[in-house]
C-alpha cells in the first residue's frame, strides 16, 4: 500500500485544508508517507509520527531522516502526547485497523488544541478500493465460505462512517469527503506480488492458502485483469472536525 498512501497523503492535506500547522501528530504514521507530505508542504513544522510497529517505525525514521518530523513506537488509542499540542491530530489508512476507534478519536481530539483540526481517512473498502475489492472478489469465487474482506470492512469504511465517529467524539464543524485516484499497474505481477509479502488481511490471505489455492487465486486474478498495464480504481473517504472550545 506505501505506494498508494503516498499518493493520497498530499491529496488528504489539500481536503481537510490545514493552514500552516506548527505541531502535527500522526496517527499510525506507518512508513511516513503523511509525515513526509506534512514537512514537504510546511518544513518547520514539528511531525510526530507514531505507530505500533517497530518495522514501520525504523522505515519511517530513514524516510524522515534530515527533516523537522520524529517517530516512536506508540499507541493511537494511547498517544504519547501531552493535552493540547498540537495544531493537528492526522490518521491516514489506520483507523478501521484499531481495536478501539472511538478511543483513538477521542485521544486526537485530546491532544490537539482548541481550534484545531482533526481529520483522517481510511480506504472505501465497499466498492471503492478496486486494489483490493478485485482481490476479495476472486476469494469470494473461489471460496463462498471464505471470511473474505470481513476484518477490513468496517463501519468506518462506509459513506457517514467517519463522520459519525467525529461527531460522536465532540469534534464540531464535521466535513466528510471522497477522494478518489486512479491506481496504475504496469502489468499482473506489479499487482500480483504485493499481495506475498504477508501485509494486511488480504497478504495474510495469501499467505493462508495452500500452494494449490495461491495458484488457483493467482489464475483466478489474471484471467480477470489481464497481463497489464492496467489502472483500478481507488477511493477513500475523510473527515475533518475542529477541537471546540
Amino acid at each position: 500500500m506505501g505506494r498508494w498512501s503516498a499518493r493520497l497523503a498530499p491529496l488528504l492535506l489539500d481536503a481537510v485544508a490545514l493552514s500552516g500547522p506548527r505541531a502535527v501528530v500522526d496517527v499510525g504514521c506507518g512508513t511516513g508517507h503523511l509525515a513526509a507530505a506534512v514537512v514537504a508542504r510546511w518544513p518547520a513544522c514539528r511531525v510526530l509520527g507514531v505507530d505500533p510497529s517497530p518495522a514501520f517505525v525504523m522505515a519511517a525514521v530513514e524516510r524522515l531522516a534530515g527533516t523537522a518530523a520524529t517517530v516512536r513506537v506508540g499507541d493511537a488509542m494511547e498517544l504519547p502526547v501531552a493535552d493540547g499540542s498540537v495544531d493537528a491530530a492526522l490518521a491516514s489508512l489506520v483507523l478501521n485497523f484499531v481495536p478501539d476507534p472511538r478511543r483513538a478519536a477521542s485521544e486526537m481530539a485530546r491532544a490537539t488544541r482548541t481550534g484545531g483540526v482533526v481529520a483522517a481517512s481510511v480506504w472505501d473498502y465497499g466498492g471503492g478500493m478496486g486494489m483490493l475489492r478485485t482481490f476479495w472478489d476472486a476469494v469470494a469465487r473461489l471460496d463462498p465460505q471464505s471470511p473474505g474482506q470481513a476484518g477490513e470492512t468496517t463501519p468506518l469504511s462506509r459513506s457517514g462512517g467517519l463522520a459519525a465517529l467525529w461527531d460522536a467524539t465532540g469534534l464540531t464543524d464535521v466535513v466528510e469527503g471522497e477522494l478518489t485516484m486512479a491506481m496504475a499497474f504496469t502489468s499482473f505481477d506489479d499487482y500480483w506480488e504485493p499481495f506475498l509479502l504477508g501485509t494486511g488481511p488480504a497478504g495474510a490471505h495469501v499467505d493462508r492458502l495452500s500452494d494449490a489455492g495461491r495458484a488457483a487465486l493467482r489464475a483466478d486474478l489474471a484471467d480477470r485483469l489481464g497481463p497489464g498495464p492496467f489502472e483500478l480504481t481507488a477511493s477513500a473517504w475523510w473527515v475533518r472536525g475542529t477541537v471546540p472550545a
